[in-house]
């Protein structure tokens, strides 16, 4: 492809409610917000070169509906005089567990204390992403723009095996003015669950990642710099068995170490001025998975029950009661979805999201492949094993209702694989080998 002189906008702009709001992420609790510890935000990069014009926009978020993205897409098209196609768009959520809702998922329909999705959020939040992406791409500055890769190590592991599949590798893209070399954004895509702060946290953040935002705005960038933060494959990734404590102090710490880790490897960053940008994408169909019968699906619950009541009596590691504690979280949702499959209800879920999006935008050298949805990191690491300088983001351009998890995981039956609609490994295997035929 040939490459043409970069031009580059952001924004950014505030989506943090202005009431009580419930907080999702953490089952069987009535979370709602008591307050707002960090604003949360949706921050928009538009890169041009020639007539290409991209707009990535990540969100602190839970989750961004595929109905939402398509809605967005289409008005900031729009709202741009069609120069930026919706094909062309790339929104994601940063999947941080203490902000609000933004849709309603099946696994969840039976979970008393959960309150349902506002639709006037919903729709501010559109408002608000549909502002900062077109305000980016309406003040394009000539620009250079150069990546590198930084080693979070310390923010986290798998959270089911410590020593299991882990990719704690970050690429570090870095935009910035050609006349002033001011930058104009920075982005990041980390595969570790924003889950620091747990159920019994009511304020309003976007956990580490926003933190590591605000020390890296503070000590390098410049507060009104944004800085995109994308969430990669992390179905099996947490901080879990590296925390502390579940507090802020702690989702400030590992934010330091991921910040600190881009701080190092900014100044080793080449900077390019004229690029060469693509965009692709497909849609696939995922299969639906099987599902227990109501009764098959209580007995599961019992004995879920039962370990983590042998698991709390005997006074076993915090680590490990808490995963059996989202094992009983994932066996409640074995149950509501065994009468979902019942009621039909499942099969109106998956008609919601399918198909499924891959997109793959191309900057310069570099890939960055869209996922939807909740994946295991390994299916990331069969997609980068096989195609260098090719960087995942997922929870990207709509959800999938759960996750897709590996072949060992779905024979174990834990939380994450209790708590998906569509089979597993035959859909992340799906996505695999899809994305590496747009890379080809």
């Amino acid at each position: 492809m040939q490459a043409f002189p970069l031009l580059a906008g952001s924004a950014v702009a505030e989506i943090t409610p202005d009431r009580s709001m419930f907080l999702a992420g953490y089952p069987n609790v009535q979370r709602d917000s008591t307050g707002v510890h960090d604003s949360l935000l949706t921050s928009a990069l538009c890169l041009q070169a020639s007539d290409t014009r991209v707009l990535l926009i990540s969100n602190d978020l839970i989750y961004i509906s595929k109905e939402s993205v398509a809605r967005i897409r289409q008005r900031i098209s729009e709202s741009t005089g069609g120069h930026i196609p919706t094909a062309n768009i790339l929104i994601s959520a940063t999947h941080t567990h203490s902000g609000p809702k933004m849709l309603d998922p099946v696994a969840t329909s039976g979970d008393s204390a959960a309150a349902k999705t506002d639709p006037k959020y919903v729709a501010f939040v559109e408002d608000r992403i549909v502002d900062a992406g077109t305000r980016a791409a309406q003040m394009l500055y000539p620009a250079e723009i150069g990546l590198a890769v930084a080693d979070a190590t310390g923010i986290g592991t798998n959270r089911r095996d410590p020593a299991g599949a882990c990719d704690l590798n970050v690429p570090v893209l870095l935009i910035r003015e050609i006349d002033q070399y001011d930058v104009l954004a920075c982005m990041l895509v980390c595969s570790m669950h924003p889950t620091v702060l747990h159920e019994d946290s009511t304020l309003i953040s976007g956990d580490f990642p926003a933190m590591a935002r605000r020390q890296l705005q503070r000590e390098l960038f410049g507060s009104d710099c944004p800085v995109l933060y994308h969430t990669g494959p992390a179905g099996n990734q947490s901080p879990r068995h590296v925390t502390r404590a579940n507090t802020f102090a702690e989702a400030e710490r590992l934010g330091r170490i991921l910040s600190d880790a881009v701080k190092k490897v900014i100044p080793s960053i080449q900077f390019r001025r004229e690029i060469a940008q693509e965009v692709r994408s497909a849609s696939i169909k995922l299969p639906l998975r099987c599902f227990m019968s109501e009764p098959e699906a209580k007995t599961k619950l019992d004995g879920a029950t039962a370990r983590l009541a042998q698991l709390r009596e005997s006074g076993a590691p915090r680590t490990q009661i808490r995963t059996a504690e989202v094992d009983f979280f994932g066996a409640q949702e074995t149950l509501t979805l065994a009468r979902a499959a019942a009621s039909g209800a499942i099969a109106s879920a998956a008609a919601r999201v399918m198909p499924a999006e891959i997109q793959l935008v191309r900057i310069g050298p570099w890939n960055f492949i869209a996922w939807p949805g909740e994946m295991f990191v390994e299916f990331a690491q069969e997609v980068k094993r096989r195609s260098p300088d090719t960087f995942l983001i997922s929870y990207a351009n709509g959800e999938l209702q759960g996750y897709l998890v590996t072949r060992e995981a779905a024979e174990e039956g834990g939380y994450e694989s209790s708590n998906a609609i569509f089979k597993s490994p035959d859909g992340g295997e799906l996505l695999v080998q899809t994305t590496l035929r747009l890379l080809r």
